[in-house]
């Protein structure tokens, strides 16, 4: 090791993690490599991140000093070379994968939850809990273009959640307080264009948008059904899908919301977990009915598709996670249910979808299965794992 790739090493406090090698140096013999293959698993009760390689299922780095990760989330430069990294604490960090460092932080909020990063690349939002509203920054140089006050038409400030990237240079999100939908434009020279849509329900907690960027959905938790948005209509309205899918039962008690970043879209079908109940709902995309449900083993917190679309692999909620579900797309019925170990938290396959990575917190481990097999490929030593972000997000819509 040279005496730079040794000074790098103890600055990031590499020393401690036996796996760690100069990641310049990792792959090839004239010390360059591809980020391909690159990924982030989230630390999150030491405020560090692995940087991992998903070829050689190993540790190449640890990167600390990234403040209070209880909830972080991560997006990709379009090269895939940094990772961005959202922070619970309302932190901006961006991580330089191939040096294992940190180029640019800024606390930009007190209670920051997810953000996204524009078509081109070129712009960074985060939505926050506190002070609520969005603020959109340069991705290269983290300086702020933009604050948007998430103010509804109740004149309250409301949170901000489900801030995902939408084509043409546009990001859109929900109000959580004030019940709303709002579409943030950037593509002209100017100000953002602001596009609301009020009194979509009650309490929208999450919101995602489709691998094609049409159609944005937001869970409510305050009533049961969910708000839809077609982004390519004109005029875009907001209709109500799955009204009262729970009308008529008991709900269970939510020891955590369902995250729909995590839905299943496949085709004409999407899986979504339903608040308060150990069951998927499929529902047809052409019409947003619902066509069928999928008992679970609990609650659902996650359910990722496998690349290519056949199967779905499904965590859960406390006190039931330690499992995983793998529904059959084909029959929606559970054909494999294993357990990993205590609290499954979050699932990343690989791009083609050979292998899937999953983070057991309370095991301080990553897994590595065989996604046709189930077989396990590796165990990777992580300091209560939670998110695992892949750098093949970069080329996707709603990373």
């Amino acid at each position: 090791m040279t005496r730079l790739m040794r000074t790098l090493t103890l600055a990031l406090g590499l020393a401690a993690l036996p796996l760690a090698t100069p990641i310049l140096a990792a792959g090839a013999e004239d010390g360059l490599r591809g980020t391909g293959s690159l990924g982030v698993v989230i630390e999150r009760a030491t405020g560090s991140v692995l940087i991992v390689d998903t070829e050689a299922r190993a540790t190449l780095a640890r990167v600390e000093g990234l403040g209070d990760l209880s909830h972080a989330s991560v997006v990709f430069s379009a090269d895939q070379r940094y990772a961005y990294v959202f922070g619970r604490d309302g932190a901006l960090s961006k991580v330089d994968m191939l040096t294992a460092a940190i180029t640019g932080r800024v606390v930009q909020g007190g209670n920051a939850i997810g953000g996204a990063i524009s078509d081109d690349g070129t712009l960074v939002a985060v939505s926050n809990y506190e002070p609520g509203g969005i603020r959109v920054f340069d991705a290269r140089t983290l300086e702020q273009v933009a604050d948007i006050p998430a103010v509804g038409a109740d004149g309250l400030e409301s949170k901000t959640i489900g801030l995902v990237d939408l084509p043409g240079r546009r990001f859109m999100y929900g109000l959580y307080d004030s019940g709303e939908i709002w579409i943030a434009d950037f593509s002209g020279a100017g100000d953002p264009v602001l596009t609301k849509f009020p009194d979509i329900g009650l309490l929208p907690y999450d919101g995602n948008v489709t691998p094609d960027g049409r159609h944005y959905i937001a869970g409510l938790f305050g009533e049961d059904g969910l708000a839809h948005v077609d982004t390519w209509q004109e005029p875009m309205a907001v209709n109500r899908i799955l009204d009262g899918y729970g009308r008529g039962e008991e709900p269970l008690p939510v020891y955590k919301m369902p995250h729909l970043e995590g839905w299943a879209a496949l085709g004409e079908v999407m899986l979504l977990p339903a608040v308060g109940r150990h069951e998927l709902i499929a529902l047809d995309l052409r019409d947003f009915t619902e066509t069928s449900r999928v008992e679970t083993h609990g609650q659902p917190i996650f359910a990722v598709v496998r690349p290519g679309g056949r199967y779905v692999w499904v965590n859960f909620a406390h006190p039931l996670n330690d499992t995983i579900d793998v529904v059959d797309t084909l029959t929606l019925e559970v054909v494999h249910s294993f357990q990993p170990g205590p609290a499954v938290l979050h699932m990343e396959f690989t791009p083609r979808g050979h292998e899937v990575w999953v983070s057991v917190r309370d095991a301080n481990s990553v897994h590595v299965y065989d996604a046709e097999t189930f077989e396990l490929k590796a165990e990777i030593e992580s300091h209560a794992p939670s998110g695992i972000f892949f750098s093949a997000r970069a080329g996707r819509i709603g990373q």
